[in-house]
């Protein structure tokens, strides 16, 4: 089945939630090595091409899928969002701009055809519904009901809430079900996976 582009950026959302954050990912590479679109530290066109995220990068032409949203969402970019953010907000701990950058790899369908705009509208919209970034659950979203019961395709389960969770606060049974399915994710059994820092496989 073909995704479009608002699933594509509602999937992105969600795994920019789900990646960890891995030691060895940090880029903090030796002054002579780049640094790769995945994180690692290397000196061959894979780490220093056109999709190099730092150190002696030497690509060519315009950068393009993860190596162009990376040149947009930039580190300064994210910063100046997650910045204002009160230090006690738990976001601060959980968003992260290479988890961000790292979704973006998983699809790179979507990364190579996403515009300035469209990466615009989405971190309006997640700065929107998480208080730049300061929040990864709806406030008092579990005291509400978020579950269509004559929604039969995609059914709630006893005892689990759908409220707002993640950078767009997915809510309701029915978005929690086929964003689960496209991840491979039982979300309608765990739906409290979308606002946890572990990205695992049901089923």
């Amino acid at each position: 089945m073909t995704l479009t582009k608002i699933s594509l950026v509602l999937l992105l959302s969600l795994l920019f939630v789900y990646f960890e954050t891995v030691k060895s990912q940090n880029c903090s590479c030796a002054p002579n090595l780049c640094c790769s679109q995945f994180g690692y530290c290397g000196t061959t066109a894979d780490y220093c091409g056109s999709t190099c995220r730092s150190g002696p990068c030497r690509g060519g032409g315009p950068p393009t899928g993860a190596g162009l949203v990376g040149s947009i969402v930039t580190q300064s970019f994210f910063n100046n969002i997650i910045n204002q953010a009160g230090n006690n907000c738990a976001g601060k701990r959980f968003y992260s701009r290479d988890s961000f950058i790292n979704a973006t790899n998983t699809f790179p369908s979507f990364a190579n055809s996403v515009t300035r705009r469209e990466i615009a509208t989405m971190f309006a919209h997640f700065t929107h519904e998480t208080g730049h970034f300061c929040y990864i659950e709806e406030i008092n979203g579990a005291s509400h009901d978020f579950c269509q019961m004559s929604n039969t395709q995609y059914p709630c389960v006893p005892g689990k809430s759908y409220h707002g969770r993640g950078p767009v606060f997915l809510s309701w049974n029915f978005n929690y079900g086929p964003c689960g399915q496209s991840l491979g994710l039982d979300l309608l059994r765990q739906p409290e996976l979308v606002g946890s820092n572990h990205y695992k496989k049901t089923g």
